[in-house]
């Protein structure tokens, strides 16, 4: 089916799509421009829409706005955002009147002609995805990079080729229930995340399932050896099970040992390149190309996969240097949205650096990252509706008596920032790695990070 072919399909259905933001915003005007019924759903005003409200009133959108924005939905066709789960009680309602409960994201998968490659996990997930792309692109593929990170795909669907490749990173709220097919999955990693919109731990792991649910034998999955999670994933794949690991082999994957980084093939194995020769700092980067070299084996040839890994230089705000200002370091590491991320930031620095931690709380311990802040970091500046919540978590830490690390608090962000800057010395790092989401204060990651860039480059 094509995507004109299904928009025509449900002309004559009641549609609401729940969430004017980015991944629903081209939906919207497509459904629109098409003439469908369509009633556009926010919690937000329509004067605080600006410009797209606008623009949507003139296609002819109907609205639902502001706090009740999900009361008495009853349309034919749902489309929910990716931040509204589907167990939310609004919408188990609707479906229980007989509505149908999609999202752009599983439309995507329902109409796309290429091939699959999709990656998911608590950590890695952009840096991976976009390794996986590089590779390709590399190799002379057309790619289509989408879900979680750059721009929705949907309606690019009429100009996709059957021989290209579509490159998704997706979270566990778009995978929540969703239905879909991957020619290829890899799960990254998996530890506590996102807390404050699931159920419960078990529901936030079982929600990455759906990345390989709808694959077939032909399919591959690729997790990670070491990952305790990955023996409960594995023993539900349909299809083959590759893995990675950094500091050992296995029988079929991609590994580490040493210096050397290879792909196995049961008793052989094929020589990629030195792990010394990765361009990325940290053992989480080494982690991230291992999994994105098993995603594009027998597509990328091993001399490519060097070359690329030597010159990549990182994604925006992702262990991402902003400047070297009187011999100190000031690096911007805004996507390390929870503990385990700070933690692989913390690991990857060469000297104790000064951090900055804190903001949106997602429920998640901060027990260990009180225990690695204090054996990995020189000081630490908090901030955020979780600075008090860091702070007991450091000095509740048995390594914290021993340990000399020093905190302060601070109400203001850029207050925090210009405190860091003041106490840094010739050869330190100041690493902005918050640990937290960072909705207490700003839009997303990237707005927080855009805001870190725009003090340091002050000063």
């Amino acid at each position: 089916m094509t995507l004109q072919e299904y928009v025509d399909s449900i002309h004559d259905k009641r549609i609401a799509v729940l969430g004017i933001g980015v991944s629903n915003t081209p939906l919207l005007k497509l459904l629109l421009a098409n003439g469908c019924d369509v009633t556009a759903c926010d919690r937000r005003s329509f004067e605080a829409l600006g410009a797209v409200g606008e623009e949507l009133k003139a296609l002819g959108a109907k609205f639902k706005l502001g706090e009740d924005y999900l009361e008495d939905l009853d349309q034919d066709i749902i489309f929910r955002t990716p931040g509204l789960m589907p167990f939310d009680p609004h919408l188990e309602a609707a479906k229980a009147k007989g509505s149908e409960l999609t999202s752009e994201m599983e439309l995507f998968f329902r109409l796309c002609p290429c091939r699959i490659i999709a990656v998911t996990g608590s950590d890695g997930k952009t840096t991976t995805t976009t390794i996986i792309s590089e590779l390709l692109k590399a190799a002379g593929y057309t790619v289509h990079l989408g879900g979680n990170i750059g721009h929705p795909l949907l309606c690019e669907v009429p100009e996709i080729r059957p021989d290209d490749f579509a490159v998704l990173e997706l979270s566990s709220f778009q995978l929540h229930s969703m239905r879909c097919h991957t020619d290829v999955a890899v799960i990254t990693n998996i530890s506590p995340n996102h807390l404050d919109k699931h159920k419960d731990y078990q529901d936030y792991i079982d929600a990455k399932r759906s990345i390989y649910a709808g694959q077939t034998a032909r399919d591959t999955l690729i997790l990670c050896a070491d990952d305790e999670h990955s023996a409960y994933y594995a023993a539900t794949a349909p299809g083959r099970v590759a893995t990675f690991a950094n500091g050992h082999d296995g029988v079929c994957g991609c590994y580490r040992v040493g210096d050397e980084i290879f792909w196995q093939h049961g008793d052989r194995r094929e020589a990629i390149m030195r792990r010394s020769e990765i361009k990325l700092p940290g053992e989480h980067n080494v982690l991230n190309y291992l999994a994105a070299f098993e995603a594009v084996r027998g597509l990328v040839p091993a001399e490519l996969c060097r070359r690329v890994a030597m010159d990549f230089g990182g994604v925006e705000h992702r262990l991402e240097l902003v400047r070297v200002k009187d011999g100190v370091k000031y690096i911007n590491d805004s996507i390390g949205s929870s503990p385990s991320r700070t933690i692989a930031g913390l690991r990857a620095m060469s000297v104790k650096p000064l951090v900055l931690c804190g903001g949106y709380d997602k429920h998640i311990p901060f027990e260990p990252l009180g225990d690695a802040l204090c054996r990995l970091a020189k000081r630490v500046f908090l901030t955020g509706d979780t600075a008090m919540k860091i702070k007991d978590a450091i000095v509740n830490s048995p390594e914290y008596p021993t340990s000399g690390l020093t905190f302060e608090l601070h109400e203001d962000f850029t207050e925090n920032v210009l405190a860091a800057a003041a106490m840094a010395e010739e050869g330190d790092v100041v690493l902005f790695s918050p640990a937290c989401a960072s909705f207490d204060r700003f839009k997303n990651f990237a707005e927080r990070g855009e805001a870190f860039k725009r003090i340091v480059n002050s000063l």
